[in-house]
């Protein structure tokens, strides 16, 4: 065997270990007691957008007579080539995301539109800090409100743990609860031969090696060919993502909560329409839908997939056809748990009066009353806990009704 062969060798059973590793983490975790009052075995993956996502291009209100203008070259068109996708007779989604329109219909996926935390700035790093620690505003806090709703579930027999997905764990995660965390790993790209060659002699040496490394060398490729695969960017690394996030969370013992974030929606310049560098992010995440469903089968029908971003964009598009830092967006649900089917929306309108700060979607729903809602309705979280542990200070804003089905 040459260098070459051992160092993919090396790599190829590294990438193994650390699956194998983080998967078995699970046993010496403290167990949680089935967490949802319908007494199921609810599963909750929480997916962060981090750049700032712009809603207005996602769920576009094209029933609005402002959008158009305000939207400019980068609107999306009810009618023609890569026409949005009808959801009711306001609202359209971006053409690039036919799965999430597909469970729209089958009612498991609902929108929330006119949403934003209460950080009104527009840094990426505050708005970032302030919808990962769940306080108003931001600081130097060292753990998240998913870590925190951790704490609260109710101990027993049923592992409730929680996947970080990443190279390092997301702040949304930190905290005193124990978590694991795992991160995709890309196995180097072998030659044709090379390849041939190893898959031989582990199928007479180590047959069930053999099919791990022919699945983790098609996988690669696949990603490969859509995209790249740095941390938490690009299409295929959104794919190759929720496909093992889906597969950790569909074994009996593993989690039941999981929290990623995928980089790359700061779209100030050349954002596109229908088609573009938009369309390609929104693409990626519309298959992340698909490999949920897939990968959980039976338990999709209890898991609640929430998709959250630190602030939308600009209802203007600017001089290079892309939309700067703004305020409202939309967060994004599906899973067979929502009782989805619909936009959620006290719409404010487009016009130039209604705009925050002139300038931006103006949010009518604090984004922590969805989140209150799905994590009182799907996990059993009491309102005192969500008020005083997990989004403290924040008796004011009520748990959204109505998003668990």
């Amino acid at each position: 065997m040459d260098c070459r062969e051992n160092r993919l060798l090396v790599s190829t059973r590294r990438s193994l270990l650390i699956g194998g590793a983080s998967f078995a983490a699970w046993a010496y975790l403290p167990k949680f007691a089935r967490a949802s009052t319908s007494g199921g075995d609810p599963r909750l993956i929480v997916v962060i957008l981090r750049g700032a996502l712009d809603g207005l291009a996602t769920v576009a209100p094209i029933g609005d007579p402002d959008y158009a203008k305000l939207h400019g070259s980068i609107a999306l068109l009810p009618t023609g080539a890569n026409a949005a996708l009808p959801l009711d007779s306001f609202f359209s989604l971006h053409p690039a995301m036919p799965n999430f329109a597909r469970l729209y219909r089958e009612k498991n996926a609902a929108v929330v539109h006119a949403t934003a935390t209460g950080y009104r700035e527009r840094s990426h790093f505050d708005g970032q800090d302030v919808l990962e620690s769940g306080y108003a505003g931001p600081g130097r806090v060292q753990s998240g409100w998913l870590n925190r709703a951790l704490e609260q579930l109710p101990r027993g027999e049923r592992v409730a743990g929680a996947l970080a997905v990443g190279p390092t764990a997301p702040l949304i995660l930190r905290g005193a609860a124990p978590t694991v965390g795992w991160a995709p790993v890309a196995v180097p790209q072998a030659a044709e031969d090379t390849a041939s060659r190893l898959l031989d002699l582990y199928a007479r040496r180590d047959p069930v090696l053999a099919k791990a490394l022919t699945q983790g060398l098609q996988l690669d490729r696949t990603a490969a060919r859509e995209d790249n695969m740095r941390p938490g960017r690009g299409v295929g690394y959104m794919r190759v993502a929720a496909r093992g996030v889906a597969k950790l969370m569909a074994a009996d013992d593993g989690p039941r909560i999981a929290a990623l974030a995928f980089d790359g929606w700061d779209t100030h310049a050349n954002e596109g329409g229908p088609v573009g560098r938009l369309a390609l992010l929104l693409g990626g995440l519309d298959n992340a839908f698909a490999e949920f469903e897939q990968g959980l089968g039976a338990y999709w029908g209890n898991t609640a997939v929430v998709v959250v971003t630190e602030f939308g964009r600009t209802a203007r598009i600017n001089g290079t056809d892309g939309t700067d830092h703004g305020t409202g967006t939309v967060a994004l649900l599906a899973g067979g748990a929502i009782a989805g089917g619909r936009v959620v929306a006290d719409w404010p309108g487009l016009k130039e009066a209604s705009l925050h700060e002139g300038r931006d979607l103006k949010p009518t729903t604090d984004l922590r009353a969805v989140l209150k809602g799905v994590m009182k309705d799907h996990l059993g979280l009491s309102d005192s806990a969500l008020v005083t542990s997990v989004f403290p200070d924040s008796g004011a804003i009520k748990p959204m009704q109505g998003l668990v089905g």
